[in-house]
């Protein structure tokens, strides 16, 4: 979101956020504090609940009354609560203004639901009830596309593929400190995400390795004392180290390896920053992680605690040559950079913005 919003504003548009205000902590406030001054329409926190719930209908008139005194030519939501948001405000807005373009990308959100479950059909109805206040869905991996067409139906509004990007900048290499931990996991403290894999693979691979191994954790979230407890059941206090969240370029430093043990993904940043600072990682082949290495990259793994620790155990073992199999820069700059991300949103918008 912010590297989109940098791009949007350097291409000479007026931007805007409204967003949750419950999530994140330190480093994300310190994230909108950078960027706040950029922001001609500012940015805009209220209370939003991740989940469906009684607090939707106060959260949800804060934020129309917000967007209603910004009045953009464009909204774009982000996550299925978002994506709700803009487009009901989105087509209340038109009552008073002939053209305001209503965008949607899932991110995941919902779709990760079972279409079997009763959840899931209320969910999936919605997002089809929803389609009919969309005038274009952009979706940040094929993974996520297909998934939406087999979930919620082949969409009526039209629809893009557009991958997520990354600054210049953040294709330069990260060198490791000079005491460097072994491997790596920076995310949200939660188990959709991995972290308890990520423990008990690093548990297997002493046993492998006959040697001690270690690992820095980074991030938060309300699942953490259980990972501290679980890292000091399996005997792990003196080789794992928590740490508070904080840029990704600077925890790659912490470590020679990242693992990104996830349950399921849409297109997560994370690996995509990894690569381009020249990190050897190890990634579950879910949602749309494969789309960057390619379906047969020997970096893709099954969320399962075997074989995340064979090949940990494997980049310990031959650090150099498992480095070599990642993908190059040169490759992934020419799909995944800021400069592509931000000129296929901006032409989304316009195409939007004409059929309104």
């Amino acid at each position: 979101m912010r590297d989109l919003t940098e791009a949007q504003v350097a291409a000479g548009h007026s931007v805007g956020i409204v967003c949750d205000s419950t999530t994140g902590g330190e480093h994300e406030e310190r994230l909108f504090e950078t960027i706040k001054p950029m922001l001609a329409l500012g940015v805009h926190r209220t209370p939003m609940q991740r989940h469906v719930g009684p607090g939707d209908a106060v959260a949800a008139w804060h934020s129309y009354k917000i967007v209603k005194e910004l009045q953009p030519d464009v909204l774009h939501g982000h996550g299925a609560k978002g994506g709700v948001y803009a487009r009901a405000f989105g087509s209340l807005l038109r009552v008073s203004r002939s053209r305001v373009a209503r965008l949607y990308s899932p991110h995941g959100g919902s779709l990760h639901y079972d279409e079997k479950s009763a959840k899931g059909k209320f969910l999936f109805g919605l997002e089809r009830l929803m389609e009919r206040f969309t005038d274009q869905l952009l979706f940040v991996s094929d993974y996520e596309r297909r998934t939406y067409f087999r979930k919620v139906g082949k969409p009526r509004a039209p629809n893009s593929l557009v991958y997520n990007g990354l600054r210049d900048n953040e294709f330069e290499p990260v060198h490791p400190t000079s005491h460097p931990a072994d491997f790596l996991y920076i995310g949200m403290m939660r188990d959709l995400k991995g972290p308890d894999l990520f423990i008990d693979a690093l548990a297997d691979v002493v046993l492998r390795v006959k040697r001690s191994v270690s690992a820095v954790m980074v991030g938060d979230g309300d699942d953490l004392p259980s990972y501290r407890a679980q890292v000091e059941r399996l005997g792990l206090a003196n080789q794992v180290r928590f740490m508070a969240p904080m840029p990704a370029r600077q925890a790659f430093a912490l470590a020679n390896c990242v693992v990104v043990p996830s349950r399921a993904e849409a297109m997560p940043y994370i690996v995509l920053e990894t690569l381009a600072a020249g990190m050897p990682i190890i990634a579950s082949a879910v949602g749309g992680i494969p789309e960057i290495f390619g379906p047969n990259s020997p970096a893709l793994v099954s969320p399962e605690t075997d074989e995340i620790a064979e090949k940990m155990a494997l980049a310990l073992q031959s650090p150099a040559a498992y480095a070599a199999t990642m993908p190059t820069n040169t490759d992934l700059k020419a799909r995944f950079s800021v400069a592509v991300m931000a000129a296929n949103v901006e032409a989304a918008y316009h195409s939007a913005l004409a059929s309104t």
